[in-house]
């Protein structure tokens, strides 16, 4: 007959020994991660110092470009005031000396004026001569500037250059200048002052 084993019956001591060994581990366990979070800590904080005087230095980079920009800013804005009124003062001076080479040239038509008129006893036909040469002088003005004459004698009636001062009976055909009655005149293209003119009347009947 075989003795049956209650399991139960163990050897003392076993239990304590196995509690023993896992508190050990436990404690192998908790000291290595002890461990290990203090290096982490140690790595982290050198990161941190490490990473600290970069940004640091970046924001200090940053506030050097900002300045930099800025001045470039004040510079420009600067460039463009004086740019502006030097602009306005070039667009004033034109507005006010822009008939000054053209007056320059009329100096020249009233030396020749003033000297017929200084010339005692003159005859007709001398002062006839001076003032031909004068409107000589005139005309060459007029030509260099481009200032030309409407003298629209026998044309069609252009009311853009021609200033109608009456009508009248005419073998001409109708609606064309007659007789002009002051010439006109024009810069360029522009017309500055129209021909006053007589134009013929449409035949009745």
């Amino acid at each position: 007959m075989q003795n049956s084993q209650n399991p139960q019956d163990t050897q003392p001591g076993e239990p304590e020994e196995l509690l023993n060994n896992t508190k050990d581990d436990a404690s192998g366990t908790v000291g290595t991660n002890a461990a290990q979070s203090g290096e982490q800590t140690e790595v982290d904080q050198e990161s941190q110092q490490e990473f600290e005087p970069d940004l640091q230095q970046l924001l200090k980079d940053a506030e050097l470009k900002a300045a930099e920009h800025h001045d470039a800013w004040v510079r420009a804005k600067a460039e463009t005031e004086n740019i502006r009124k030097r602009a306005q003062t070039d667009v004033t001076n034109a507005h006010k000396y822009a008939v000054e080479n053209f007056s320059t040239e009329l100096l020249t038509v009233m030396d020749s004026l003033e000297a017929a008129l200084a010339v005692e006893n003159a005859s007709v036909e001398n002062f006839k001569n001076g003032m031909e040469l004068t409107q000589k002088q005139l005309t060459t003005v007029f030509d260099k500037f481009n200032i030309t004459v409407i003298d629209p004698a026998g044309e069609k009636f252009d009311p853009h250059q021609h200033q109608a001062m009456c009508t009248v009976d005419s073998e001409l055909e109708p609606n064309t200048v007659v007789q002009v009655m002051q010439k006109g005149y024009k810069l360029h293209d522009r017309v500055i002052r129209p021909a006053l003119v007589m134009v013929s009347k449409a035949k009745e009947g």
